[in-house]
């Protein structure tokens, strides 16, 4: 049995496999709802043998948007069209997850199909109009980017309980994993980066103690029985930002308060993305082995992440001990039938048995057709 197609579970959830569809990005909700765009861009995945669907960055606040388009749970208004998604992904056999973030001082912009830059008037009269961003220092992200309010101690703390109350619609939705996003420069990011925070309180002082209070907050509002992922930019340990101790510090303290995944991304640094400041590989290669020694230093289970377009290489690093779960991204929405896909490719599940039921009689006989055509077409040529 190839460990890619090997059940996967972690507190009281169990998964069919360890292949995870990551977090990614739409931009087409509408006031923060998610659509039937979104019922239909997830449950896809989940028909496709996935074994954990991760709806998009969700944001926990209005001004935490990256864009107009994004969605969010920041009122209980919110909840029903996410319980639907989370319903829909359950009944194909996926875990229903759900992502958490606040996009700091990178929100605002606009939807990379209009530049992916800052909200200018342009963008105000269609109907987009910018609004003020927030972050732990009144920096902006980089040149010709917008200074973000300064947010203050008060402003902080009730961040903070705003990702708690955020937590408890997620639970009320039906989500059965939950991950908070402290990665690609965004807000959780900000904090933690001397690059960002410069601020004088006890959230510049020690910059973990946002990040280390969100865990806080989230694992008070979330089940016992549920896992809690947390995405984290490896990216700092070549960009300049935290050293691969400080990481190991931060994540063993995250772990104490309850997370048991770390989601090792690197493709945004804190200033990188989609400004001007430095890029770092995205490749699931660069990032393979710093997860490992992740793994090892912190006892955090580990979701690898990063262009994985082949099955074997998926396998690969499983078998090697550097991940626990796989996520696939890009490719998956290339090839939404990745998982049942990769199942051939690595020798499982010959006869469609985990596709789903309605789709089986076809693909049989499908399979027998095509073969009796490369019979006929071998007898031809050898004729």
């Amino acid at each position: 049995m190839a460990q890619l197609f090997t059940p996967y579970t972690l507190r009281g959830m169990q998964a069919r496999n360890r292949v995870v569809i990551s977090p990614m990005q739409q931009s087409a909700g509408v006031e923060g709802m998610a659509t039937d765009w979104h019922l239909a861009h997830l449950a896809r995945f989940a028909m496709g043998g996935a074994g954990i669907v991760f709806v998009e960055s969700t944001a926990v606040e209005a001004r935490g948007r990256n864009t107009h388009g994004d969605i969010g749970l920041w009122s209980d208004e919110h909840i029903a069209p996410l319980a639907r998604i989370a319903d829909a992904l359950r009944r194909d056999g996926a875990v229903p997850a759900i992502q958490l973030g606040h996009t700091g001082r990178k929100a605002g912009m606009q939807k990379w199909w209009h530049g992916h830059g800052p909200l200018n008037e342009t963008d105000a009269a269609r109907g987009e109009p910018p609004w003020t961003s927030v972050g732990p220092s009144a920096l902006p992200v980089g040149p010709g980017w917008p200074t973000p309010h300064e947010l203050s101690t008060e402003e902080v703390e009730s961040l903070v309980r705003h990702y708690g109350v955020v937590t408890r619609r997620a639970r009320e939705a039906g989500y059965e994993v939950l991950e908070v996003h402290g990665a690609h420069g965004y807000l959780i990011h900000q904090f933690l980066s001397p690059v960002a925070n410069q601020r004088s309180d006890r959230f510049g002082q020690q910059r973990w103690r946002f990040a280390l209070d969100v865990a806080e907050a989230v694992r008070r509002e979330w089940p016992d029985d549920k896992p809690l992922f947390w995405r984290v930019s490896l990216a700092d340990v070549v960009d300049g930002g935290m050293e691969f101790d400080e990481l190991v510090g931060l994540l063993s303290a995250l772990k104490e308060r309850g997370v048991d995944v770390v989601d090792c991304s690197s493709g945004g640094g804190i200033s990188s993305y989609p400004t001007q400041g430095k890029s770092v590989s995205n490749g699931l290669l660069f990032r393979a082995e710093l997860g490992k020694q992740l793994r090892e230093a912190t006892g955090l289970q580990v979701m690898g992440v990063g262009l994985v377009i082949e099955p074997q290489t998926a396998e690969a690093y499983l078998q090697a001990g550097q991940a626990d779960l796989i996520g696939v991204g890009r490719e998956a929405l290339y090839n939404p039938n990745w998982p049942v896909h990769a199942e051939v490719a690595l020798g499982v599940n010959q006869d469609y048995a985990t596709w789903p039921q309605a789709y089986r009689m076809y693909l049989i006989r499908r399979a027998a057709a095509a073969d009796a055509l490369r019979k006929a077409d071998m007898a031809r040529s050898t004729a």
